[in-house]
């Protein structure tokens, strides 16, 4: 039976209990950080990822997007990029400089650094590498007082327990040396490393193909050996080949077949960082694939940081490396970069970030969410459609937009070194090169016309959110040849008015037109209409988009007929050049106009070479031009070059030129440094944060709302009232039920008694 006696305390412990809940929660942080408490005041970047965990963090066989946060924060190649410079400026990192190699005819006779590249047999790169660089602490560099190795060969037993280096009690260091980056090179041609760089790498290098050839063999000969030989470590240190060679512990010497200038490039790659033979051997014992141990899951690099904690598909962390030596940020870059505070860090040594945390989050909305809350410094930091999408976001909503502005967010875009293009088939009678000088000239005016119809200003406006560049030429911004307006404009098919470009009216389209042999899109000699073909692959170009493009020839009474297919099946039309129109991109490996000239040089053609020249376009100028400019440093003589390629392009129209897509970064306002960029991979070391701004915001944006909590117990403190005075009124009729009980039985007691 419920009595006041016993509520009574049951209704002073609930207040109770809800005063101090209310007491505590006012007093701790934000109830729904999806972290420790106080983990925002301390110098950590958050970010997320989205698609899966790194699958490939060995230098050797990483090439995904999402593995290059990490690769570029924890190995060192010898060259990068400078961080703010536009165009793209190389820079050493591991190496002492950047050196310029030496040239040599086929009898070993130096020659000049002017000389025509075609006169080079062998370009020898001597590079030196920085002394004192250490790397990170691993158990695989780990000896006791008498020198020997704590985990070479490992123990019955050793293993028992150990899934990350952290379960490893003994790690070591050393110095990188010159040898670090040959066992590097070698272990690109092993046949136990898949690598998607090592086709590229042994056509340039001197006697890489022939030693890949060899360690083939010697492998397939190891088959049929006994499975506890088959599995022994391959030491790449017993054999090598002339291409590259330690001259000493801090020179590296390489040997490039012919002149290749682009070549220093693919040293600002992760392919090309230092492996030291100690990892690989330490990783190829028994039981360590079991554990999921290798240079795949746990490296081991001189960079800035070092991979400490990895739960696969769920966290991440990066730590700072205690052995890295610290690099000066830089002190120039573009016009406004001082303005954007870009500046602010010269000359202070690099990284300014103690740990990173990459954590799980597999679909946008809550990500995005956690981002605006704050508990998200970057949303990803090896993507950059976030900041795009937010900006075209914040352009549709006035809402968004003041929410953005109200967090102080930084919405950054840049353009990057790639492009969109629609390109015509130069084998094709109609749109291509033509069989005589006089159907060349003609095809070339119905070309013209096409472009000038196709309004790409309002193709970026409508299809990509006006986050894009409309493309006068091949060559992107932040790339050396590039020419921005009023140099750059292609008058082929604008003019310039107070230096902008004004693309030229419908009536010049059908002038051309008619010139080309189509008066009002008819032929001039059947009367049948005129119709050009777009082959469509698989995902490229909604029905919006398709429809868009049929009304843009439509204005000049060219009909358009979309031919889609399936993404083989268009890569088979493009083999055997049956396609007549196409829309394709191109993403930059390298910042030199020779990655993007190269996709119109004749020999390149894809139908008769297989290369990527897609179009088949052949020009011999510019082809000549191509085979100048390829052997060329930059300079003012190679920037000439790509501005006369440039013209014929333009005047030939094998493309129409499209657009060079924009990647835009989304930073919380106490991110510093933040520089959108898809060429700079190794952004994570220059970042800084400022951890109390953070902590301050994530309070003053995640206040917890109480008010239903204070509503619930004002209904229970009602709810407990009604109880009470429910209780009340029973026990007092059960007090008066009883009275009356008791009163009848005295009663008949006592008439009871004589």
């Amino acid at each position: 039976m419920l009595s006041l006696e016993r509520l009574r305390p049951a209704v002073c412990g609930g207040l109770l209990a809800l005063l101090l809940t209310t007491l505590s929660a006012c007093s701790q942080a934000p109830v729904n950080s999806p972290y420790a408490q106080h983990s925002a005041g301390q110098n950590v970047l958050y970010t997320a990822f989205s698609q899966r965990s790194p699958k490939y963090l060995d230098p050797a066989s990483s090439y995904s997007t999402d593995e290059t946060p990490f690769t570029y924060s924890i190995y060192e190649p010898l060259y990068g990029y400078d961080y703010l410079a536009r165009p793209y400026k190389l820079i050493p990192r591991a190496a002492a400089g950047i050196d310029q190699p030496r040239y040599y005819d086929e009898r070993g006779r130096e020659l000049a650094q002017d000389v025509p590249g075609e006169q080079v047999a062998v370009s020898v790169y001597d590079i030196r590498i920085k002394p004192d660089i250490r790397y990170a602490p691993h158990p695989a560099f780990a000896r006791d007082r008498t020198g020997e190795y704590f985990y070479w060969p490992l123990k019955p037993g050793q293993l028992k327990g150990k899934f990350g280096l952290d379960d490893f009690e003994h790690t070591g260091t050393r110095e990188l040396v010159a040898d670090d980056y040959v066992y590097a090179f070698r272990r690109l041609a092993s046949p136990r490393v898949v690598s998607p760089i090592y086709g590229i790498m042994a056509e340039h290098i001197v006697g890489m193909r022939d030693y890949g050839e060899k360690l083939k063999e010697e492998e397939a000969a190891r088959r049929a050996a006994p499975e506890a030989e088959r599995q022994q470590w391959l030491d790449l240190r017993k054999q090598g080949f002339d291409g590259v060679q330690a001259l000493d512990d801090h020179t590296l010497r390489i040997k490039v077949i012919g002149k290749y200038p682009q070549f220093k490039y693919w040293l600002a790659m992760t392919f090309t960082a230092p492996i030291p033979w100690e990892a690989d051997r330490f990783y190829h014992q028994p039981g360590m694939a079991e554990h999921d141990l290798s240079l795949n899951t746990w490296p081991a690099g001189t960079g800035p940081y070092m991979l400490v904690e990895s739960i696969p598909n769920r966290r991440h962390v990066m730590a700072r490396n205690p052995n890295f030596r610290g690099e000066p940020y830089p002190c120039s870059g573009e016009p406004g970069d001082q303005r954007e505070g870009l500046l602010d860090d010269c000359g202070k040594l690099t990284p300014f970030i103690d740990r990173v945390v990459f954590s799980m989050e597999k679909e946008s909305v809550p990500l995005l969410g956690k981002f605006i809350q704050g508990y998200y410094d970057v949303p990803e930091a090896d993507r950059g459609e976030y900041g795009v999408a937010m900006r075209v976001a914040a352009g549709d909503s006035a809402e968004k937009a003041a929410l953005y502005a109200d967090h102080g967010l930084q919405l950054r875009s840049t353009t990057e070194a790639q492009m969109y293009y629609m390109g015509f088939n130069w084998l094709d009678p109609v749109v291509g090169a033509g069989d005589t000088p006089e159907q060349h000239e003609k095809n070339r005016k119905l070309r013209q016309a096409v472009s000038i119809a196709f309004d790409w200003e309002q193709f970026v406006a409508i299809f990509q959110n006006d986050q894009a560049q409309v493309a006068y030429g091949p060559v992107p911004p932040g790339v050396l040849g590039y020419q921005d307006a009023p140099a750059g404009i292609n008058r082929e098919i604008y003019t310039v008015e107070d230096g902008l470009a004004v693309r030229k009216p419908l009536e010049e389209a059908k002038r051309l037109l008619a010139e080309a042999g189509y008066p009002d899109g008819r032929d001039a000699r059947t009367g049948r209409p005129l119709i050009l073909h777009f082959d469509s692959m698989g995902g490229m170009g909604s029905s919006a988009m398709l429809d868009w493009m049929r009304r843009q020839l439509a204005a000049i009474n060219i009909q358009l007929e979309v031919r889609a297919t399936d993404y083989n099946r268009f890569q088979d039309k493009m083999r055997n050049g049956s396609a007549q129109m196409y829309l394709w991109g191109w993403v930059a490996d390298y910042p030199d106009a020779e990655n993007f000239l190269f996709l119109l040089y004749g020999p390149n053609a894809k139908v008769t070479y297989g290369g990527e020249n897609a179009s088949n376009y052949h020009n011999p100028e510019f082809d000549r031009l191509f085979e100048q400019m390829r052997f060329l440093d930059d300079g003012p003589q190679k920037e000439a070059l790509v501005h006369k390629m440039t013209a014929i392009a333009q005047h030939d129209a094998p493309w129409m030129f499209g657009y060079f897509p924009k990647s835009g970064g989304a930073y919380q306002a106490w991110v510093h440094n933040a520089k959108p960029t898809q060429m700079v991979r190794n952004t994570l070391q220059y970042m800084r944060i400022d951890p109390a701004l953070r902590a301050q915001k994530i309070r003053q944006w995640n206040v917890p709302v109480w008010w239903p909590l204070w509503l619930l117990g004002a209904l229970g403190l009602a709810a407990v009232g009604l109880i009470w005075r429910v209780a009340q009124q029973r026990d007092r009729r059960t007090a008066l039920a009883a009275a009356a009980v008791q009163e009848g039985a005295q009663r008949g007691k006592e008439e009871s008694q004589p």
